[in-house]
């Protein structure tokens, strides 16, 4: 149980909190109210361990909006919230099997499982094992060690502290990110837009159907932009239930006509940070990673509640480099508008 040990003395027992580094890891470096605020999501997972908690539960203790806080904590802690929140489940039951004499159903309760069942899959799913077969091997051998290919030090441990496990690359990164991301001040566009529920990686259609009405109505860059929003985090929802609209902005004297698949709405203006995307599209997550995990956090600013804008800037099939070419602009607000410690 050595490396789970390690992981909560890396929480609880450094005078610098979660984000420091021990053993030669140094996790992401943020500024005190990103750290702050996420420290206090994990202490009061850890001392709420047996409530149903939610998403949005965790994210109205962090402030920030319940897609933000995905975004930030998958960035920062290289796992979703949930994710993280259900090892954190296993690892006290781990615990109570070790050192009490619970019945499993009992431990499932203690720590927060809905039903056995769920407890049990879970359980298996993270250790390749039943509880009951690991607390029989832990009885087995007096120095807890399991038999080979079930023993929890095989398995990574609940807190994973490897975002910034290469200093020097993530100090270039941050040099990056810092020389290309510009503040900009966006207008509220109106836009036609067709809704993609499904698979991100699935969205032609919508923009094949779109294409056809804004060509119908003459409709074209550089005038025109065309925009995409992803409307959910796939990390956290779904593939199959993701939403997406690809829109067209409108000029101004532009008279909205019923059409089917067609809708109409606003897209909100104010202050967002640009980042200009030029790479392969597969590499696409990796700059909103980069954006939520090494920008903002050493920034002076945090995600608003609007949502992300991608403006699409070239046709990749038509580029001779096969790239995309997208300005990502992500919602901002300073961090004093809106929190104090």
């Amino acid at each position: 149980m050595a490396y789970y040990a390690r992981t909560i003395e890396l929480l609880y027992n450094n005078d610098d909190g979660l984000f420091t580094h021990h053993d030669g890891i140094e996790v992401t470096q943020v500024n005190n109210d990103y750290r702050d605020r996420m420290q206090t999501v994990l202490d009061f997972i850890e001392k709420n361990i047996d409530q149903q908690l939610n998403l949005g539960m965790l994210a109205g203790i962090s402030h920030f909006s319940k897609f933000h806080f995905s975004r930030v904590f998958l960035a920062i802690l290289n796992k979703s919230p949930m994710t993280y929140l259900t090892e954190r489940r296993l690892y006290h039951s781990v615990n109570y099997l070790k050192t009490t004499n619970k019945t499993i159903l009992e431990i499932s309760t203690l720590c927060g499982f809905s039903s056995i069942s769920n407890f049990n899959a879970s359980f298996k799913r993270l250790y390749q094992t039943t509880p009951s077969k690991m607390r029989k091997e832990m009885q087995e051998h007096s120095n807890n060690q399991l038999l080979s290919g079930n023993n929890p030090e095989d398995i990574p441990p609940s807190i994973k502290y490897d975002v910034g496990i290469n200093t020097n690359k993530n100090n270039f990164l941050r040099r990056v990110w810092e020389m290309n991301i510009e503040l900009k001040e966006l207008p509220d566009y109106e836009v036609a837009f067709v809704r993609h529920t499904g698979s991100y990686l699935e969205t032609h259609q919508a923009w094949a159907t779109l294409g056809i009405w804004a060509e119908k109505n003459n409709l074209f860059p550089p005038t025109q932009y065309f925009i995409g929003i992803s409307l959910d985090d796939p990390n956290v929802t779904d593939e199959n239930i993701c939403r997406y609209d690809a829109c067209v902005t409108l000029p101004a004297n532009f008279s909205p006509k019923a059409d089917t698949g067609i809708a109409f709405k606003t897209l909100p203006g104010g202050l967002y940070a640009l980042y200009k995307f030029y790479d392969t599209i597969d590499k696409f997550a990796i700059a909103y990673q980069s954006i939520y995990g090494q920008w903002l956090p050493n920034s002076d600013y945090e995600p608003d509640d609007r949502h992300a804008l991608e403006f699409c800037m070239n046709n990749p099939a038509t580029d001779l480099a096969g790239k995309a070419k997208v300005d990502l602009y992500i919602p901002i607000k300073k961090l004093s508008e809106v929190h104090t410690t």
